[in-house]
């Protein structure tokens, strides 16, 4: 059972939590849990004699993580947008796409059409993947109902995942992600009357853990933003924005002016950008899906990141458009190659960062008080994880103590 105490022996610890030592490794460790929470980790030698009679677990020399985190997906969606992929290999941008009718306006009307228990069915399919990549942590958006039913609908099913699967689930409102056609011409008016009002409702419910939008020129200007993030902060609810993804924008600097967590994409972010965000403690969040599939030539600025001391989160960014990319393992490769991240810089991205990231404290490192969601790697050394391409590594998986 999930609470039961037990020791795991035979091991070496990718604790991400010593910066002492790089990944914050500890060889020939040992790691004892207790009701669902890491109660000590260390180097086998120095074992505390009250945990060694607890039940042993041998991994057999191998490698342990925290639980892999996926901390910005859209993993409950209707439908898909492969014809829209081979309309953007045939010549038209994205916005092009999106402008014609396409982008996130298209997924809107599959997204309405389906059930809850479809889009359970269909978001099951894609988190079961990342399960078998180790993952324990998932953050999952709403955005593409576009009206109240179906916003709710979204993050409702967003919440019925953990029910089905062991995994731990937030939830981000993203109703601030595109205006739909009845509204065409009319942002600040769906802004006003469904927006907010989804938001509300959803709060009201419960089915949010934080609030998130779309700030670009094919979608939502700042002042937009900045009327759904008043209300977030009203409620009480922590926020994050799609920022400067395809333009600047200077939808980081307002988000780092509400204390945002996150600033997500920031391909055309600038060095004001990136002070306001260290300043501020908002972390940035590297989504390359995005930018492979999207063909873009506009890496974000790493080195600037690095400079300033803004951490640097990783993920999937799981949609049916722009980012049809369900492996956080191959993110972490793409993190490295595309934009020269480090090994280590990526699997802290996915790991200590991205719980970060999602406001999360009792995650993302191995460490006394964690809780216990690690991943059992066949590998020697962890830039195994970023170096393969195609490849899944892991042995076993353990949620809260429990394989």
């Amino acid at each position: 059972m999930a609470g039961d105490s037990k020791l795991f022996v035979d091991l070496n610890a990718v604790t991400m939590a010593n910066a002492a030592a790089p990944y914050g490794l500890i060889e020939n460790a040992a790691i004892a849990v207790e009701n669902e929470r890491i109660a000590w980790v260390g180097p086998a030698a120095d074992l505390p004699s009250a945990y060694g009679d607890l039940p042993r677990s041998s991994l057999e020399g191998r490698l342990v993580t925290p639980g892999l985190i996926d901390c910005h997906t859209h993993i409950v969606h209707g439908g898909d947008r492969a014809v829209e992929f081979e309309m953007r290999l045939n010549g038209a941008s994205y916005e092009e796409v999106a402008r014609a009718g396409g982008g996130i306006v298209s997924t809107v009307k599959a997204t309405r059409a389906a059930s809850e228990d479809e889009l359970l069915a269909d978001a099951l399919r894609r988190v079961d993947v990342l399960i078998a990549e180790g993952v324990t942590t998932i953050e999952v958006k709403s955005g593409y109902g576009l009206d109240i039913e179906t916003e709710l609908r979204m993050l409702r099913t967003a919440r019925a995942i953990a029910a089905e699967r062991p995994i731990r689930v937030k939830t981000t409102f993203l109703g601030a992600h595109a205006t739909p056609a009845d509204y065409a011409g009319r942002d600040d008016a769906y802004i006003d009357e469904v927006c907010i009002p989804a938001l509300r409702a959803a709060h009201a419910e419960r089915l949010v853990d934080a609030v998130d939008g779309f700030c670009e020129g094919i979608a939502f200007q700042p002042a937009q933003i900045a009327r759904v993030f008043d209300v977030a902060q009203e409620l009480g609810l922590p926020v994050k924005l799609h920022a400067e993804q395809l333009s600047n924008l200077g939808g980081a600097k307002l988000a780092a002016s509400y204390g945002a967590m996150s600033a997500d994409h920031i391909e055309y972010l600038d060095e004001d950008g990136v002070k306001a965000m260290a300043e501020a403690g908002t972390l940035a969040v590297i989504l390359p899906g995005a930018f492979y599939t999207l063909r873009e030539t506009q890496a974000p600025p790493i080195a600037l990141l690095r400079e300033h001391g803004v951490p640097m989160a990783l993920a999937t960014d799981i949609n049916p458009g722009s980012s049809p990319l369900n492996s956080l393992l191959l993110t972490l490769n793409m993190g490295c190659t595309l934009f020269r991240m480090t090994p280590e810089e990526a699997l802290r991205g996915v790991t200590q960062h991205a719980a970060r990231a999602l406001g999360l404290t009792d995650c993302g490192t191995l460490a006394p008080g964690m809780r216990a969601d690690m991943a059992v790697w066949d590998i020697k050394h962890p830039a195994e994880l970023a170096y393969r391409i195609g490849f899944n590594p892991l042995h076993s998986r353990i949620f809260g103590g429990t394989a």
